[in-house]
C-alpha cells in the first residue's frame, strides 16, 4: 500500500529588521505601528514566522490578526502554545508601546497566560487585542485576549512591561 506523501513546508520573507528598529527610535509608539500598519515601515520578521499582522493601533489598544497553521503542531496535533503566547506577549507589548512617547522602549518582564480553547489549523484566523490596563514610566501593564473567527474567546493574557529609553540600534 502507498502511503501518501507527508512532507509540506513553508516559506516567507522579511525584511532587514534593523530599519524598522532604527525608525522605532524617530517617533512615538503610536506613529511607528500606525506606519507599520500603513505599509511605511516594514514589519518584524516574527510576523511573517508567525502568520501574524496588526491591523489597527489607538491609544492604549491595538489588535492583531494571525493565521495558524499546521507548521506551528505540537506533537500532540494543535498548534503549540507558543504560538498563541507570542501573539499575546506581541498586542500586549505593542499595547504599552502606543502609550511611549519618541526615545522610549519596552521589553517583556512577565505574562501569564490561560489557554481555554485548543487551536487547530482549521480554527481559522485569530484575532488579538492587547489594551493597557495601566501606563507607565517605569513599568507598564497590560491584558490580552484571542479569539476565533467565531468570536470565542481561546485565551487571555496579563503582562508586566519593562519601559526604558530607547537605544539606537
Amino acid at each position: 500500500m502507498d502511503t501518501p506523501p507527508t512532507e509540506r513546508s513553508r516559506s516567507f520573507s522579511w525584511q532587514d529588521p534593523m530599519i524598522g528598529a532604527r525608525l522605532a527610535t524617530t517617533m512615538s509608539g503610536l506613529e511607528y505601528l500606525q506606519a507599520m500598519i500603513d505599509g511605511k515601515v516594514p514589519p518584524p520578521p516574527i510576523s511573517g514566522l508567525m502568520n501574524m499582522t496588526a491591523v489597527s493601533a489607538e491609544l492604549g489598544k491595538v489588535t492583531f490578526d494571525c493565521i495558524p497553521d499546521e507548521s506551528q503542531y505540537n506533537p500532540i496535533g494543535t498548534v503549540h502554545g507558543g504560538l498563541v503566547c507570542t501573539l499575546l506577549d506581541s498586542v500586549c507589548g505593542c499595547a504599552v508601546h502606543t502609550t511611549l512617547p519618541q526615545g522610549q522602549g519596552y521589553t517583556s518582564l512577565e505574562i501569564k497566560v490561560n489557554y481555554l480553547r485548543p487551536v487547530l489549523s482549521t480554527t481559522g484566523s485569530l484575532t488579538a487585542i492587547g489594551q493597557v490596563t495601566k501606563p507607565g514610566r517605569r513599568a507598564a501593564f497590560a491584558e490580552g485576549s484571542v479569539f476565533d473567527s467565531e468570536g470565542r474567546l481561546l485565551a487571555t493574557a496579563s503582562s508586566t512591561l519593562l519601559v526604558f529609553p530607547h537605544q539606537t540600534p
